[in-house]
């Protein structure tokens, strides 16, 4: 439908995703936590008064989640597997696009939205606002707030009694006092939406229930969740065009990595083999996920073990090492926050690099005009050793919209007007005007692709679909081979993943041990980049163990035998 929408992400919400797992600011879980005493979103009734203590697995779960009913408005071009996204590679002419609301659920209530935003956010009461609110039913004024500092305004508005209507939280924006302000200031859901009542909103009853889960918050359902994949989205990209031209073949061990960035590496040609490549590093080596706290932990032969315990962390770290040690590293890449490492991707100065997937379809586009030769591709990660690599499962949604805590039914229902809108599946009309605004004056139909005009590009908002989406997606009509690529590259790796013992669970630690790993990015880029020893971290996570570690072991290991994994 759209030829820059690619909906496993709008690309400002790639900006914040990259944003957050290059600065480490954690996906720490959000719920309250009373005494320290181990909680995740428990079971709980009706009226946002849900339990204290409890579990979010099996039966009790099952009380709180949404049911699944399933999308089949268009069927997809490339369809998800292995918990890929579906992938469109083909543009729906407008008159054949399809309704999936039926006529106005909005009541015509005002209510306020406050969301992150990167960039000049559109004027209030611009024609793009008018007709998503004509279109909904409702009078959505917008708060939007400089996504780079959201975690201060946020964390502002919610120690304040005037909380906007609806609030878009970000995962990575989950720290300080945030988590406890989520059970005490937004409302249970679970009265409109738990079960079959669901139903009443179809486009919010085909989010996968592994979203849903994951929105369990305090007990109560209180999160409208952003879908994503589960499969990593961190893709060690290589410059396509060049490796043909030089007949240089793709490396299928960390070993053969190292030997092939040698070979293509001339500083005296200003051209390196690769950027930091840490986060591919983890992947190789088979590392626990770093983002968010929870996931780093995993269930080893009866033992709770921290991914900092391991060797494979050790042996990633070890290996990055030897790429900057070696002198293949571009050397603007050794000082952090030194430019831009696509930039020196696309002009040639650097060959490999690894960043979020939705890359392969902007750094496409943007080249097209500039270098038609210009081609990219995602490598298939390797294993370390050789053979497959052992890949681990993100967490299935990461940006909730919550409502505040005692707003009348109405305007509960007019906010679930908002979602049940934005999450609207590729195909339909209101995917379109969310996406691209109305035709004539935010885009025009050029070649049967939609291209946003200059009042499209300064007034739609991708800040719509903060408060819903429809399940993970990549669409790129004007660039068909690249989506089928993306969603082929997230089967493969989805083949290999692995759901660890908090996958798609929300835990929120006790404050005493919140700041335990607070150093540790910061280490292991100066380890990496030789300005510290290995054998820092190795008493890095020596001094961690006994100012806390083992301690919180002990703690997770009680929840997860208190209630389980929801990992399957």
């Amino acid at each position: 439908m759209t030829p820059n929408a690619a909906s496993t992400g709008s690309p400002r919400t790639e900006q914040s995703r990259r944003g957050f797992l290059a600065t480490g600011a954690g996906a720490v879980a959000a719920v309250a936590v009373a005494g320290g005493a181990p909680l995740l979103t428990a079971c709980g009734g009706g009226g946002g008064t849900g339990k204290k203590d409890g579990t979010t697995s099996g039966k009790e779960a099952a009380k709180l989640l949404p049911a699944h009913v399933p999308s089949d408005v268009v069927t997809p071009d490339v369809p998800a597997r292995n918990g890929s996204a579906a992938g469109f590679t083909r543009a729906i002419p407008s008159a054949e696009l399809k309704a999936s609301v039926d006529g106005k659920k909005g009541k015509g209530g005002a209510l306020t939205v406050m969301a992150p935003f990167w960039g000049t956010p559109p004027a209030a009461g611009n024609p793009y606002y008018k007709a998503m609110n004509e279109a909904i039913g409702v009078q959505a004024t917008w708060q939007n707030q400089d996504g780079n500092v959201y975690d201060q305004k946020l964390g502002a508005v919610l120690a304040s009694s005037d909380i906007p209507d609806i609030v878009v939280v970000p995962g990575w924006n989950l720290g300080g006092k945030i988590p406890s302000a989520i059970d005490a200031k937004f409302e249970d859901l679970g009265p409109y939406l738990s079960g079959d009542k669901v139903k009443a909103y179809p486009n919010l009853a085909a989010i996968p229930t592994d979203a849903w889960q994951r929105s369990l918050f305090g007990g109560s359902l209180r999160g409208l969740p952003m879908p994503a994949s589960y499969v990593t989205n961190i893709a060690p990209f290589y410059r396509k065009d060049l490796f043909e031209a030089k007949g240089w073949q793709l490396p299928k061990s960390a070993d053969e990595f190292l030997a092939l960035a040698k070979e293509i590496t001339s500083a005296k040609a200003k051209v390196w083999a690769c950027g930091d490549m840490t986060w591919t590093a983890w992947n190789m080596f088979g590392v626990l996920n770093g983002g968010d706290k929870a996931l780093g932990w995993n269930l080893v032969d009866g033992k709770l073990v921290n991914r900092i315990e391991t060797p494979e962390y050790l042996e990633a770290l070890e290996w990055t090492r030897k790429l900057f040690d070696a002198g293949v590293v571009h050397p603007d890449e050794k000082a952090q926050n030194q430019g831009d490492t696509s930039v020196r991707f696309t002009s040639g100065q650097c060959l490999v690099y690894n960043n979020d997937l939705s890359h392969w379809y902007a750094k496409t586009a943007e080249m097209a005009a500039q270098n038609p030769a210009f081609a990219m591709a995602a490598m298939d990660v390797p294993g370390h050793a050789g053979g497959a690599p052992r890949l681990w499962a993100t967490n299935p949604a990461n940006i909730w919209a919550f409502v505040r805590k005692g707003a009348p039914k109405a305007l509960v229902e007019d906010a679930l007007a908002i979602a049940n809108f934005t999450a609207a599946p590729y195909g339909t009309k209101e995917r379109m005007l969310t996406d691209y605004g109305v035709e004539g004056v935010h885009h025009t139909v050029k070649d049967g692709l939609p291209v946003k005009t200059d009042a499209g590009n300064q007034e739609v908002s991708s800040s719509w679909m903060f408060v819903a989406s429809p399940a993970p997606y990549i669409a790129h009509p004007d660039l068909p081979e690249i989506t089928k690529a993306q969603v082929e590259w997230q089967q493969r790796m989805g083949a290999l993943t692995r759901k660890s013992s908090f996958y798609g669970l929300t835990v929120t630690e006790p404050a005493r041990w919140t700041g335990l790993m607070n150093d540790f990015e910061q280490l292991e880029k100066d380890i990496v980049r030789g300005r510290r020893k290995l054998s820092d971290m190795q008493q890095a996570v020596s001094e961690w163990k006994t100012k806390g570690g083992d301690q919180l072991r002990d703690w997770y290991k009680k929840l997860l035998d208190t209630t389980g994994s929801a990992a399957s």
